[in-house]
């Protein structure tokens, strides 16, 4: 933990804190092979110590987004201005991560066409949006397939197995059979060490990804006991670190307790959560998993719509998760996916911004005390004139003022915190250093 911001400054000492922020140059440790395409980039990864994100020797707490469709949209070079305006509006209100999907299996406009075959037209189109978000200043945390079959995801590997005559029953075969788990490695390999035909970068080396994912909400509900997942977590982890080491690395989990950790099933939505195979502390003990996800849906997950149950759950959700990132796993935890429906018979704009409201609070209760709620991405936002994909949860900042205040408020906050807390922690070592030389005998 970096440091406590309960005690009160000067107004002297706050202004300096400020200007150190943008003065103080920061160092961080990187290998010779990448410091070139790094500094040539202007960025550096991201990087983990203990339950906080840092960059440099900076930490990063952040406030961000999820708009999924992105390089889809950008396979039409007519489209392509709005996911510029989607980053330029993101980073009008402070939002400095999104999340996306670097995958597409099969069917319309598919990255991967067939296992190991491409649509190069496609991969330009993730290339462009790479290097818009850089121009933003805004990382990527990059998906890489998805457990349900929007965007093909594993049933597509599934179906792809079948047509290639194996014996296959299940979608869940994809966590076990050999020659689906060819096809997904084949995917990463191909995605990691793909080269930016705009920037030149190779994607592995790329700082301007803040993370990979493995899988957008796994689940085995053939497998309750969760070691079907377990096991392809393992594999897919190493996978992904024997080839790309220095980005962060997480699963795409939606939070759900299992059991191995019987006395948390409480916590969770309802029972069936805690039998669809995923386990939140025993999947995240994988070596090779950098930090931990949730998310948080009280709207759609709860078999009680009433606006109070949904707040009260959102408060105990958050806090069991932060809880368990700082004190069982000893890692940041990133509430990865959150968001109120419109379709909600009880939805308002009130409702939407007071549940955002409480999702930004809990995070900052952990952040000011520089604890393990690395950051929040809500679900989703969404440019003017692309309703037509509108899932019910869009935010379109232009048209929601009072929801992009709140927005607004909340990046200005985790920035003032990972200022003042840099700052104070440079200080306080600095003086500690100097008080303790001048007192040696």
């Amino acid at each position: 933990m970096c440091c406590s911001l309960s005690s009160p400054l000067p107004n002297l000492f706050l202004l300096a804190t400020i200007l150190a922020s943008l003065l103080i140059a920061t160092t961080s440790h990187i290998d010779d092979k990448h410091a070139p395409d790094i500094r040539r980039y202007g960025l550096e990864m991201v990087q983990r110590k203990g339950s906080q994100f840092v960059v440099g020797a900076e930490p990063f707490y952040f406030n961000g987004f999820n708009t999924y469709w992105l390089m889809v949209l950008a396979v039409d070079p007519t489209m392509r201005v709005k996911i510029t305006e989607t980053f330029k509006q993101a980073s009008s209100v402070g939002l400095t991560v999104c999340r996306t999907w670097a995958f597409s299996d099969g069917g319309w406009r598919a990255l991967q066409k067939s296992p190991f075959v491409y649509d190069e037209n496609v991969f330009q189109a993730l290339d462009f949006v790479l290097s818009e978000a850089k121009k933003c200043n805004i990382r990527l945390i990059l998906s890489l397939t998805n457990n349900m079959e929007a965007f093909g995801g594993k049933a597509q590997y599934v179906k792809w197995g079948q047509a290639a005559g194996l014996n296959l029953t299940s979608d869940d075969d994809f966590f076990t059979n050999p020659t689906l788990k060819g096809y997904y490695k084949g995917h990463v390999k191909t995605v990691l060490n793909r080269i930016n035909t705009f920037t030149n970068i190779t994607y592995k080396d790329d700082p301007t990804i803040f993370a990979w994912e493995l899988i957008n909400e796994p689940r085995s509900p053939t497998d309750p006991s969760g070691n079907m997942l377990q096991s392809w977590i393992e594999e897919m982890a190493f996978h992904v670190k024997s080839i790309d080491p220095n980005h962060l690395l997480e699963i795409g989990l939606e939070g759900f307790y299992g059991n191995s950790t019987p006395d948390r099933l409480r916590f969770n939505p309802d029972s069936y959560s805690g039998q669809v195979g995923t386990d939140f502390i025993r999947n995240h003990q994988t070596l090779g998993i950098d930090f931990a996800t949730t998310h948080l849906y009280p709207d759609a997950w709860l078999s009680t719509s009433i606006p109070e149950a949904q707040l009260e759950f959102t408060k105990s959700w958050m806090q069991s998760h932060i809880d368990d990132a700082e004190k069982v796993l000893g890692m940041p935890v990133v509430f990865a996916e959150f968001g109120m429906s419109a379709k909600d018979k009880n939805f308002s704009v009130s409702l939407r911004n007071q549940f955002i409201d409480m999702v930004y609070d809990n995070i900052l209760n952990s952040t000011k005390r520089g604890g393990g709620g690395g950051g929040c991405l809500i679900w989703q936002i969404f440019p003017e004139g692309t309703d037509f994909m509108d899932d019910g949860y869009a935010v379109v900042l232009h048209k929601s003022k009072s929801t992009g205040k709140i927005l607004s408020l909340q990046s200005k906050r985790m920035k003032m915190f990972n200022s003042m807390c840099s700052w104070r922690c440079h200080w306080t070592c600095g003086r500690k250093k100097r008080v303790s030389k001048h007192n040696q005998p």
